[in-house]
């Protein structure tokens, strides 16, 4: 279901205007979008898709650099997405999660294993304490949705060939089958439920 500001429609601020305010704060790596609070300008009709894709005014947002760059100023609050900059704060439709898992790299073993996860949009996330593993499941067809947090609140939805490997390395513990990372164990599935077979 999407995530959308609710009884607000698309106002003044565009995405070029948005786009060159989030360069002129965004240089150094992450802007600290946490210190930022502008006032609230509306909506803008920038939608993150399930995929990861991102489009505006209905259209693929195919410059992969302003992807980049409009999900480096990204913000959840109060249960709502936003892109904000220092002097403006636009709200967007968000259909499941902000980014997608699109690649991991696992080393070591057990309790001692790590796992890096890789972003859409090239961000860099490892599992652990501050950066848990959780999976949702669907009410009535029982499919998993598994998620990582990257930042602040956000998530990445791990996509489905990720999930498949994790799920090839994932061990027994309490219980439970799921994933080691940074001596977190991270729940996938309680063990009798899984099939083995």
């Amino acid at each position: 279901m999407a995530k959308r500001m609710s009884g607000q429609k698309a106002v003044t601020p565009d995405a070029n205007a948005l786009e060159a305010s989030a360069k002129a704060a965004g240089k150094g790596g992450l802007p600290p979008v946490h210190l930022w609070n502008p006032p609230y300008c509306g909506d803008l009709d920038i939608c993150i898709h399930r995929d990861g894709s991102w489009s505006y005014l209905g259209s693929p947002i195919n410059r992969f650099e302003l992807v980049k760059l409009f999900s480096s100023i990204l913000k959840l609050e109060g249960g709502k997405f936003y892109l904000v900059t220092p002097v403006e704060k636009v709200g967007i439709t968000v259909e499941d999660a902000p980014f997608v898992a699109v690649d991991f790299e696992a080393t070591g073993a057990g309790e001692s294993q790590v796992l890096t996860f890789t972003t859409q949009v090239g961000d860099q996330t490892i599992a652990g304490s501050d950066n848990p593993v959780r999976v949702e499941r669907d009410p009535n067809t029982g499919e998993p949705s598994p998620y990582v947090h990257v930042r602040a609140g956000l998530e990445a939805l791990i996509d489905r060939k990720s999930f498949y490997r994790l799920m090839e390395m994932g061990e027994a513990h309490e219980g439970w089958f799921g994933l080691w990372s940074q001596g977190c164990f991270f729940r996938i599935i309680e063990a009798d439920a899984l099939d083995l077979a």
